[in-house]
C-alpha cells in the first residue's frame, strides 16, 4: 500500500492532498478516494436535513446529487472521469433512440463492450501502468446500472405484466427518465465513486421523498406493532457502520504492515521458507486483503443510508432494517461453512444485477452465461474461470471434511476462506 521513497504521485486526479500521501505514505490515489467518501458522509447528512423531501423540490435533489458526484469523480480521476461521462451520454441516447425491443440489447452490447475495451487497454496496452489512477470500479458500477435500468425500462414498456416475474414487475420502469433523473441514478455522490448497484425505481423514491413509505407498506408496518407509520432515522446504522468501518481499516493497516503481499514472491522466501510455513503466510495475507473491501463498502453503505437512502423494511423484532444497500454481510463471510453461503454474503449488490440482468433473462445455459459475464465485468479472468469449478466441486469437498474429525473441520474452513479470497 505504501511507495517507494521519492516516487511521484502518478495519479490524473487532484494534487491538492499529495502533502498528506507523502506524510502517510499512501498512494494519492487511495488518499482521493477516501477523502471523497468521507466528504460525501457529511454531504448526505446535509443532503437529508436541509435538502429532504419536505424542504426541496425533487429538481433540486437530483440536481445537487449530480453535481456533487461530477465534482467527486473529477476530484477523484481527473481526465479519466471522461470515460464516465461518455459511457453515460452514448447510453441516455441508446435509451431515448432505440426501439423498446431492442433497448436493452443496445445498451448491454455498449455499455459491457466499452468496460470491456477499457479492460483490455489497461491490462494488455498500459500493463496496469502509466498511472496509478484506477477508474475502472466506477465504470463498472455506472455499466451495472446502465444495463439495470434498461432491462427494467424494457420490462416496464415491452413486456406484458403476466410476461414478468414478481420482482420483475415490481422493479418495471413505465417511462423513460428525463436527462436530469438519468444523470442523477448513474452519477450521484453517493455512489459514483464506490456504488453499489441500486435499482431506479428505488432511487426515484427516494429522491421523491417515497422510499421509506413504500417500504413500511411493502411489509405491512401494521403488523409490526406500530400505530401510525413511523419515521425511522438512519443515524444508528450509519454509526454502527462506520465503527466497522474504522475497525477495518485499523485491521487492514496492521497486517498489509506486517505481512507484506510483496512477500511472497520473494527469492529468500520461495528458496529457503518451508512449504507449508510458505502456504499459511499466503493464507494470512489474502485474508488481510479482505478489511480493504469492509472499508470501502461498509463505507459506501454508511454514505448512502446517511442521505436517507437504504431503508429496506422492519424485521421479525419490530427493529428497522437499513441494508437494502449493503454489499456484504461480514458475519456470515468469516463463518462461512459452504462456499455458496460465502459467495451470497460477498458483493451482494453485483450478485443481485448478475441474476437480474443475465440468470433471469438468458435464454439458454443461464448459469454458463453468468459465470462469463461476470469475468467480463471483473476482469479477473483466472479466479472467475475457476469459480463454477470451486462452486460445483464444493459440496462433496464439504461432506468430506466435515465427516471427519475436528482437524478435517478445520482444514475444509481453512480451504473455503482461501478459496474465497
Amino acid at each position: 500500500m505504501a511507495e517507494p521513497p521519492g516516487a511521484p504521485h502518478r495519479t490524473t486526479g487532484s494534487t491538492l492532498l499529495h502533502p498528506l500521501s507523502g506524510l502517510l505514505g499512501i498512494p494519492l490515489d487511495q488518499i482521493n478516494f477516501v477523502a471523497c467518501q468521507l466528504f460525501a458522509l457529511l454531504a448526505a447528512f446535509w443532503f437529508r436535513i436541509y435538502l429532504g423531501p419536505s424542504h426541496a423540490s425533487s429538481a433540486v435533489r437530483h440536481a445537487f446529487a449530480t453535481l456533487f458526484g461530477i465534482y467527486f469523480a473529477v476530484f477523484c480521476f481527473g481526465w479519466y472521469s471522461i470515460h464516465l461521462f461518455v459511457l453515460v451520454m452514448m447510453n441516455y441516447g441508446i435509451m431515448n433512440m432505440a426501439s423498446i425491443p431492442n433497448i436493452h440489447r443496445y445498451s448491454f452490447v455498449v455499455a459491457m463492450g466499452y468496460l470491456t475495451l477499457c479492460h483490455i487497454s489497461r491490462i494488455y496496452i498500459f500493463h496496469y501502468g502509466i498511472l496509478t489512477t484506477d477508474f475502472s470500479g466506477p465504470l463498472m458500477i455506472i455499466t451495472q446500472k446502465i444495463t439495470t435500468l434498461a432491462c427494467q425500462l424494457h420490462d416496464g414498456i415491452g413486456r406484458q405484466a403476466e410476461e414478468l416475474t414478481a420482482e420483475q414487475n415490481r422493479l418495471a420502469v413505465k417511462t423513460r427518465p428525463s436527462l436530469l433523473e438519468y444523470l442523477s441514478y448513474l452519477l450521484n455522490f453517493m455512489s459514483v465513486i464506490a456504488g453499489p448497484c441500486s435499482n431506479y425505481k428505488d432511487y426515484i423514491a427516494f429522491i421523491e421523498g417515497r422510499h421509506v413509505h413504500m417500504k413500511l407498506l411493502e411489509v405491512n408496518w401494521k403488523q409490526k406493532g406500530y400505530d401510525r407509520l413511523p419515521d425511522p432515522s438512519p443515524t444508528g446504522a450509519v454509526m454502527y457502520k462506520l465503527c466497522i468501518t474504522l475497525v477495518s481499516l485499523i485491521l487492514f493497516l496492521t497486517l498489509t504492515k506486517n505481512f507484506p503481499m510483496a512477500y511472497i514472491i520473494d527469492n529468500e522466501f520461495l528458496d529457503k521458507t518451508p512449504f507449508l510455513s510458505r502456504l499459511g503466510y499466503l493464507y494470512v495475507v489474502t485474508q488481510a486483503a479482505k478489511p480493504k473491501y469492509y472499508f470501502a463498502w461498509t463505507l459506501a453503505d454508511a454514505v448512502n443510508n446517511a442521505a436517507g437512502y437504504g431503508f429496506s423494511g422492519v424485521d421479525e423484532r419490530g427493529a428497522f432494517r437499513w441494508d437494502l444497500l449493503s454489499n456484504l454481510n461480514i458475519w456470515n463471510i468469516e463463518t462461512a461453512t459452504s462456499f455458496k453461503m460465502y459467495i451470497e454474503n460477498w458483493n451482494i449488490q453485483t450478485a443481485a444485477w448478475l441474476k437480474r440482468v443475465c440468470y433471469d433473462r438468458a435464454p439458454w445455459y443461464p448459469t454458463a452465461l453468468t459465470f462469463i459475464l461476470s469475468a467480463l465485468w471483473h476482469d479477473k479472468k483466472q479466479l472467475q474461470t475457476l469459480l463454477p469449478l470451486v462452486s460445483a466441486s464444493q459440496d462433496s469437498i464439504r461432506h468430506c471434511y466435515l465427516g471427519c474429525h475436528s482437524t478435517g473441520r478445520v482444514l475444509y474452513c481453512c480451504t473455503i476462506c482461501y478459496a474465497g479470497c
